[in-house]
């Protein structure tokens, strides 16, 4: 058995994954691992190259339509560590994040399930240290633009644990960068499928917590997270399945009541629906020959499919695929 599983999905960007790959080898010198990516839609030629360049990698091949959590769970149960160490293609290790992470587990509590890593953006501002439990309330008022999570969840609010000036408890993970414990994880059943973007990682932390297992960040222990360079080109899809599947979390999971889930979703609604009248205002506005009349077009149809989203029966995935479906076609209507 080796120390660490690190678990990497890609969708087919090779310039993300190179450089992620290249620092996870440069700087885990210490511990044993593994390295398992999942190869997301991708091109077969750039597989082939990618097999070719990094020998040492387990490479996965995705051909479905899959959501974070089942394409990570594609790798997680093959993996074959002591730990697992998911990571997001678009971070950059500058320092042993993972040979830390490992150590720091020897000065935690025994039932410390997830430590997680500092996070800093790719502009070098930080992006996440910790983060709070979230509640179906903060989701609401963070629609109307009310609330924001601080990017520092920990520092001056606990206290670190007695073993190191570093380590606090922090309630919720990022699935951008974090170790869990293989038994644990397993024990959970992986990721929950029944989300497909958002918000997985939170459904996990809240799992954990509800099992008494603890979640820790280490405030010494960073890495870089590229996404607001890498964020999605395909919003249309991803963030009506990600309105749904955070409507469902936060009204009790897929079994809660259709009350529950109607006082969540009705304010979420409203909250969109704004947003939708205000951007199609915008786009009326907007002449076809501007160069920022699709990217306004693009917001609308956002906003759109958001509220079509809302009050359906519809999985998060269903939404994706729909959405997804349409953007494909209309690429190929324009392309003709």
């Amino acid at each position: 058995m080796v120390d660490v599983s690190v678990v990497i999905v890609c969708m087919n960007r090779p310039d993300n994954l190179y450089p992620c790959l290249e620092s996870v080898f440069k700087y885990t010198t210490s511990v044993s691992f593994e390295v398992l990516v999942v190869a997301y839609l991708y091109d077969k030629d750039s597989l082939a190259k990618a097999r070719t360049d990094f020998p040492k990698v387990r490479f996965i091949e995705s051909d479905e339509i899959r959501g974070f959590a089942e394409n990570n769970n594609l790798a997680l149960e093959q993996a074959q560590g002591r730990y697992c160490f998911v990571l997001n293609d678009d971070t950059v290790l500058t320092m042993p994040v993972i040979d830390k992470l490992v150590q720091d587990f020897a000065l935690l509590p025994p039932k410390a399930a997830i430590l997680s890593p500092k996070i800093f953006s790719g502009d070098g501002s930080l992006q996440l240290l910790g983060r709070p439990e979230h509640s179906a309330w903060h989701y609401i008022l963070q629609q109307f633009h009310l609330w924001n999570e601080k990017a520092d969840n920990v520092s001056g609010q606990v206290s670190p644990i007695a073993a190191s000036k570093d380590i606090y408890p922090t309630s919720d993970i990022t699935g951008a960068a974090f170790l869990i414990r293989t038994d644990i994880f397993r024990k959970m059943g992986w990721f929950d499928e029944t989300y497909f973007f958002t918000p997985e990682d939170m459904a996990l932390s809240t799992q954990v917590r509800t099992n008494y297992y603890g979640v820790y960040v280490d405030a010494g222990c960073s890495l870089i997270h590229k996404w607001k360079t890498t964020s999605s080109r395909m919003l249309r899809a991803t963030r009506p399945a990600a309105i749904r599947g955070s409507l469902i979390f936060f009204s009790g999971g897929i079994a809660s009541s259709g009350l529950r889930y109607l006082a969540v979703a009705l304010p979420v609604w409203i909250a969109e629906s704004l947003k939708r009248v205000k951007a199609r205002a915008v786009l009326a506005l907007t002449p076809a020959s501007s160069p920022e009349y699709q990217t306004r077009r693009t917001a609308y149809l956002t906003f759109r499919n958001i509220t079509r989203s809302i009050f359906t029966k519809e999985s998060p995935k269903d939404l994706f695929i729909k959405y997804y479906t349409e953007l494909r076609e209309e690429k190929e209507k324009v392309s003709v």
